[in-house]
């Protein structure tokens, strides 16, 4: 006889029905997930259904719907169909069941109540997540250019097989076959034109026709693929994400709106925002300076006087007394005149008499005629207290590396391949706002547990 613990039988009858509660341990996160949302002010939120009609048939209170979706981003469980099933077999969304855009910066204020962010260090950055979109659904004029070729090869070469058709007298069906792909081709060339042109007059010539707000972007090394850019700040003492925006394009750029977005999330707490080489824009980084906080992003030597032979600017030192630079021949540039640049006031330096009769000069400048010029930015000394702040913190980029990149990993993990499954900058943005705030939601029960954080959200 068999002396394994053996279980009750599905058909077996209880004299009392069982309680769900009892099913449901009280350090379980899908209390916290119950009490937060029940604390929120769903209609001021934004929240549509609140208030219900007074005919019609009834419909769920937004609340359970939003209870669904939050367990549903805190355990990988992204899709509809499959939530609908858990909510028949799973027992704690069973307890928990009493689509939509939640504001997670209500939790983040939440977390103002712990003292999280005080004197707060952020890191900014942006990653690629693939679209709902596949790439032979994405147009660029190049890619439009190579349909439009194979298919005027492939025409072509049924024209000439419906010559030898016609000189060989072949069978009435092998010329209608071949007349039915010809019809197919022609129409398909008249789209593909039609095509061409759209995408020429679009603003970033390229077209994604499943989402139109995704866009082509690269990845890893020279992969490509179908995405929109999630842009986050992170801060780097508990990981929290403060900031996400949505956005279709590179991170040049977003550095001072997303500080912007971080400063309305944790106000004046935040003294220090971290971002990499690829937001190095002068403009947007003084513009992010100027909001009062201190700024450190890498700056990229985008100059190309190394591979034509010649002195890079690094070698031409700048004397700020005197508003001069010395070049490695040990002259003086004097100030000369400014000029606009891609938008910015430079101020430009050179002396050509020196210039002139210097016998270093072929490794200076590739000019016959024109001396070797110093372009220098009205603010670049703003750029220069950066760079020498940069060399007295060099794990500053560590930091940001291990702080901004692992929950960008870790929503990832959770969204699976397809990265997003919703469609449009509305859509993919609520997306977003689900995954944060559970991964936000996930990092508080990882730090204070369900009782504390239960607590506090039932705090007024």
């Amino acid at each position: 006889m068999s002396r394994h613990i053996k279980g009750s039988s599905p058909s077996q009858a209880t004299l009392f029905p069982e309680i769900l509660e009892d099913f449901v341990a009280k350090e379980n996160p899908v209390r916290v997930i119950d009490v937060f949302v029940d604390g929120l002010d769903l209609e001021n939120l934004g929240f549509k259904g609140v208030q219900s009609k007074a005919t019609g048939r009834p419909g769920y209170h937004p609340a359970i719907l939003l209870k669904i979706y939050i367990y549903g981003y805190l355990n990988r469980i992204q899709s509809s169909r499959c939530l609908e099933r858990e909510t028949k077999r799973n027992v704690e969304l069973m307890w928990l069941t009493e689509r939509l855009s939640p504001d997670f910066k209500t939790f983040v204020q939440m977390c103002h109540k712990f003292n999280m962010f005080s004197e707060a260090t952020v890191a900014i950055d942006g990653s690629k997540f693939k679209a709902s979109n596949n790439k032979d659904k994405n147009y660029t004029p190049s890619k439009i250019k190579s349909h439009i070729e194979r298919v005027e090869k492939h025409i072509n070469r049924y024209f000439q097989q419906l010559e030898q058709s016609d000189s060989q007298e072949k069978s009435p069906n092998n010329i209608a076959n071949i007349e039915s792909k010809l019809d197919f081709l022609k129409q398909y060339l008249v789209e593909l034109k039609e095509m061409d042109l759209t995408v020429n007059n679009h603003p970033d010539k390229q077209i994604s026709t499943a989402d139109p707000d995704s866009r082509l972007m690269k990845t890893q090394g020279m992969t490509r693929a179908v995405c929109y850019n999630i842009q986050s700040a992170v801060d780097t003492k508990h990981h929290l994400i403060v900031a996400h925006e949505v956005t279709n394009t590179t991170d040049r750029g977003q550095l001072c709106n997303m500080t912007k977005q971080t400063l309305n999330a944790l106000g004046k707490s935040v003294t220090t925002i971290l971002a990499d080489k690829g937001y190095y824009s002068r403009q947007d980084i003084k513009d992010t300076q100027d909001l009062g906080v201190s700024t450190l992003v890498p700056k990229t030597d985008t100059s190309g006087s190394e591979k034509k032979g010649i002195f890079n600017k690094s070698l031409f030192q700048y004397n700020q007394d005197n508003d001069v630079y010395i070049c490695p021949a040990g002259n003086e540039l004097q100030h000369r005149f400014n000029a606009i640049e891609g938008g910015l006031d430079i101020k430009i330096y050179f002396n050509g008499m020196a210039c002139k009769n210097c016998t270093i000069r072929s490794q200076c400048t590739r000019s016959k005629k024109d001396p070797r010029r110093m372009r220098r930015w009205i603010h670049e000394a703003d750029m220069e207290k950066m760079e020498a702040l940069l060399k007295a913190m060099p794990d500053a980029m560590l930091q940001r590396k291990q702080t901004v990149e692992h929950p960008f990993g870790t929503i990832k993990l959770w969204a699976g391949v397809t990265h997003l499954l919703t469609r449009g900058f509305k859509n993919v943005s609520t997306e977003l706002n689900l995954h944060v705030l559970a991964y936000n939601l996930k990092r508080m029960l990882s730090i204070f547990g369900s009782e504390i954080l239960m607590k506090e959200v039932m705090l007024p």
